[in-house]
C-alpha cells in the first residue's frame, strides 16, 4: 500500500494561525518537506516547527533560481520539480505519509501545487487550506477587505506595470502579491490608477517582523518578498494614518482593580487597543469601543512591536502587565523595540503600578523597610551561573532578597539552589516570606525560616522575600527590617 500525500497550509507567519488539522497532520507525518533558497531558511518549516515530533524524516527542496533572469528559468524549475517528485514517490511507493509544508495556503501562489500536478494523479492526495497572507494583511492592518457586493482582485506584482494600471482602476478591492524587487512597478501603476493615496503596506503579517503603513511612504529598498500592497473596502473603516498614536504602558498591580493607580485607570479607558498577555488582558474590562489583542507569555519582542505598530498607524495603545511594568516586565521590552529606526517617532510612555514585592511585604508589615535587592530566578532570558554570582554578592552584602520568578513547570531546581546559596550566608532562622497570588482569590501568605524553605511548595505565582541578618519575625508573626544597621 502506498502512502498517502499532503499539502498543508501553514498559514502566513503566527504558528497559532496553524489549524488544528495541520498541526496534527505535521505532527503525524513520516516525512516532512519544506522548500528553501540556496540560503537555506524556510518559512514554512519555522512556522510549523512546534508541531514538529523531532524523529521525522525531513526533506528540503532547494530551489535552483528563486528570479526569472535565468535564461532557461522555466527549464531549471521544470526539472526540479521533476528530481522533487521523484525524491518523494519514493516515500510515498514506501508507505510513507509525506507532510508538504506550505506558508499561507498550498493553491494561493504555493509552491505545493507544483509536486501535486506530479503526484496525484498516482497517489492518494489531500490539500489542507491555510490563512493566506492577503486575509492577515487585511486583518492587521484592522479594516474590511471585501464588503458587499465589491470584487477582490488578486495580482501578482510581477505583472507589467501597465497591466497592473488596467486592473487596478475598477475602484474595487486589491491585494498584490510578490512585492519585493516588483515594489516600484506597483507603486507606479498605482500611482498610475490614481489609488496610491488609498494602497497600504503590509510586510510578513502576523509575525514578529511584522510591518505596516501608507505604500507611499516606504522606502522601495527596504521591501522584502513576503509583503504586499493591499487597497481595502471603501466601505469599512480606515486604517489609521501615520500621527496621533502612542503606547503607554500600564501597571496593573498584583491583583484586582483595588491595586489599581488613578492614572492607569484613565489610560486604559483612553485607550483605542489593549495589547498584552491574555492574562492579564483578562483583568481589564471589556470595552465594546476598544479592541483586545492577547497573546502568549513568551512574545514579550514580538507584542511590544505589534503594539508600536498599531501606534505608528495612529492608534492610541495601552500595553498591560501584572505588577508594574518596569520590574521583570514589558516596559523594558516596548522600549527596546521603540528604539528601531522604524519606530522612532512613535511616543511611549510608562505608567507605574504597585509591584508584586511590595504586596507581598505588605502583608507581613515591612521586610523591605531597609536596602534591598530584587532578582528574576528565571533562567529563560540570562544564564543561571549570572543569578547565582547576584545572589552571593547580594547575600554577602547582607541585604534583603525579593525574588521574582522563583519556579514554573519547567523550572523545578532554582529555589532549592538558592536556598543553599544564601544559607551559606545566612543563618537557618533567617524569616522568609513566601507570598502566592496576593490579592487574589487563592491569596497566601507563609513566613518559615530559610532552613525550612520547601522548593516543592513554590510556583511561579510565587514571590519569595528572604530576610538580611537584621530582619526581625515577632511572636505575632510581623516580619520588618529595621531602618537602622549596627555601626
Amino acid at each position: 500500500m502506498t502512502g498517502r500525500l499532503y499539502g498543508v497550509g501553514v498559514g502566513p507567519g503566527d504558528p497559532e494561525l496553524v489549524t488544528v488539522k495541520a498541526a496534527r497532520l505535521i505532527g503525524e507525518a513520516d516525512v516532512v518537506v519544506f522548500h528553501s533558497a540556496r540560503h537555506g531558511r524556510s518559512v514554512a518549516r519555522r512556522i510549523a516547527e512546534p508541531y514538529l515530533r523531532g524523529d521525522q524524516v525531513e526533506e528540503q527542496l532547494v530551489y535552483p533560481v528563486t528570479t526569472e533572469d535565468s535564461a532557461d528559468y522555466q527549464g531549471e524549475i521544470d526539472a526540479f520539480y521533476a528530481e522533487c517528485a521523484a525524491r518523494l514517490a519514493a516515500h510515498l511507493d514506501a508507505g510513507r505519509t509525506v507532510v508538504v509544508l506550505a506558508a499561507g495556503d498550498p493553491f494561493f501562489y504555493g509552491s505545493y501545487m507544483h509536486l501535486h500536478k506530479r503526484l496525484a494523479d498516482r497517489y492518494p492526495a489531500e490539500v489542507v487550506p491555510g490563512v493566506t497572507s492577503v486575509s492577515a494583511g487585511a486583518a492587521v492592518l484592522g479594516t474590511p477587505l471585501v464588503e458587499r457586493d465589491e470584487v477582490l482582485t488578486v495580482l501578482p506584482g510581477t505583472l507589467p506595470a501597465a497591466t497592473l494600471a488596467d486592473h487596478l482602476a475598477a475602484g474595487d478591492p486589491v491585494a498584490v502579491m510578490k512585492l519585493g524587487r516588483t515594489f516600484p512597478e506597483v507603486r507606479a501603476a498605482l500611482e498610475r490608477a490614481g489609488r496610491l493615496d488609498e494602497a497600504w503596506y503590509v510586510e510578513r503579517a502576523t509575525t514578529g517582523k511584522q510591518r505596516t503603513a501608507p505604500l507611499a511612504e516606504v522606502d522601495a529598498a527596504e521591501v522584502p518578498y513576503f509583503s504586499l500592497a493591499l487597497l481595502p473596502s471603501k466601505a469599512g473603516v480606515r486604517p489609521a494614518r501615520a500621527g496621533g498614536g502612542e503606547v503607554v504602558v500600564v501597571g496593573l498591580g498584583p491583583a484586582g482593580p483595588e491595586w489599581l493607580t488613578p492614572e492607569a485607570r484613565q489610560a486604559l479607558a483612553e485607550a483605542e487597543d489593549l495589547v498584552g498577555y491574555v492574562t492579564y488582558l483578562d483583568r481589564v474590562a471589556v470595552n465594546p469601543r476598544q479592541r483586545k489583542h492577547a497573546s502568549d507569555n513568551k512574545v514579550e519582542s514580538e507584542r511590544a512591536a505589534f503594539a508600536l505598530d498599531l501606534a505608528k498607524r495612529g492608534r492610541k495603545v495601552a500595553v498591560v502587565s501584572s505588577g508594574d511594568p518596569g520590574v521583570f516586565a514589558m516596559a523594558s521590552a516596548v522600549l527596546e523595540v521603540a528604539a528601531e529606526e522604524q519606530f522612532r517617532d512613535v511616543p511611549v510612555r510608562v505608567l507605574p503600578g504597585l509591584t508584586a514585592a511590595h504586596a507581598v511585604a505588605s502583608r507581613v508589615g515591612a521586610p523591605l523597610g531597609h536596602d534591598y535587592c530584587v532578582v528574576s530566578l528565571s533562567d529563560r532570558l540570562k544564564p543561571w551561573d549570572v543569578i547565582a554570582e547576584r545572589l552571593e554578592a547580594a547575600a554577602r552584602a547582607d541585604l534583603v532578597l525579593a525574588l521574582y520568578n522563583p519556579a514554573s513547570r519547567s523550572r523545578t531546581w532554582q529555589v532549592e539552589a538558592a536556598r543553599d546559596l544564601l544559607l551559606r550566608h545566612r543563618s537557618p532562622d533567617t524569616p522568609v516570606v513566601v507570598g502566592r497570588d496576593v490579592g487574589g482569590p487563592a491569596e497566601d501568605v507563609r513566613v518559615v525560616r530559610l532552613a525550612d524553605l520547601d522548593p516543592a511548595t513554590v510556583d511561579m505565582r510565587c514571590l519569595l522575600l528572604i530576610g538580611s541578618s537584621q530582619t526581625r519575625r515577632t511572636d505575632r508573626g510581623v516580619v520588618f527590617t529595621p531602618r537602622r544597621y549596627p555601626s
